[in-house]
């Protein structure tokens, strides 16, 4: 059964992770394979400019199969060296898919975002969440460790001291906890999150392409180096942002007060 639906309109790519029966669990073969297809078609679609991430039914994801850690089939199966191997060609290739993208991400978070769905959602640039969202790292109530690399992405997003009690405890937060955490950026009623992820979508796709795409790889860069490197960088990609028509119609435009248009030269 395949992983995700992909709907493009205009410069909004939205990517749903579709098995809703069984709460969007993640993992299963190939999933690996279909999430870096579709990131790598929209990395080379300069017509994208914003991705929303959501899932399909009453969760955002569970996280993995349950019923086949149970059963040890799968990317759960096999001899520890498979199993190594399952996580880095399927489940890794996956995370690393999501977090390649080149253009915003924003996680609509619909309901529960448990383990490696947790993990995909902190992947994401931004988040908004429904008020029937949770969110939890409840690895270690199954007798395994964070093995999708959450204990890189969550400390990034909240901070040590939170990520630690997350994993520690196993425990599930509630929407606004969330909020409070700095894990959302905003908690939405339930039925108005897609239309509140496709507006903020809309008001980022409407930026120029180049200098957003840009503009996120200067804030991944940021997390990993020093402050003198972060300001050699920006130098180098500025002056080349400066070359564009887009820089020279957002320039007119604010000279004419009137709303640019820009279209990615």
């Amino acid at each position: 059964m395949g992983l995700l639906k992909v709907e493009r309109d205009g410069p909004i790519t939205t990517l749903t992770i579709d098995r809703a029966d069984t709460m969007n669990p993640l993992g299963a073969p190939g999933d690996g394979e279909e999430f870096a297809t579709a990131c790598d078609a929209i990395n080379r679609d300069l017509e994208t400019r914003c991705v929303i991430l959501t899932g399909a039914g009453r969760a955002f994801s569970a996280g993995g199969d349950i019923k086949a850690m149970r059963d040890r089939a799968g990317t759960f199966g096999g001899t520890p060296p498979a199993i190594s191997d399952g996580y880095r060609d399927n489940i890794h290739r996956m995370l690393r898919a999501l977090h390649g993208l080149r253009v915003p991400v924003i996680a609509a978070v619909n309901g529960p975002a448990i383990g490696l769905g947790c993990d995909v959602a902190c992947l994401a640039d931004i988040r908004i969440a429904s008020d029937k969202a949770k969110f939890g790292v409840t690895f270690l109530k199954l007798g395994i460790i964070p093995g999708d690399g959450g204990t890189w992405i969550l400390p990034r997003v909240i901070g040590m001291s939170r990520a630690a009690e997350l994993f520690y405890t196993g425990d599930v937060i509630d929407a606004a906890t969330a909020r409070k955490w700095g894990l959302v950026s905003r908690v939405v009623p339930h039925d108005d999150l897609l239309a509140e992820a496709q507006a903020l979508a809309a008001r980022i796709a409407a930026m120029p392409p180049h200098s957003l795409r840009q503009t996120k790889m200067l804030l991944r860069q940021g997390q990993q180096v020093n402050y003198d490197t972060a300001l050699e960088l920006a130098a180098n990609t500025q002056a080349m942002m400066h070359h564009t028509d887009d820089h020279a119609e957002g320039v007119a435009a604010l000279i004419e007060k009137r709303s640019p248009e820009f279209k990615g030269n």
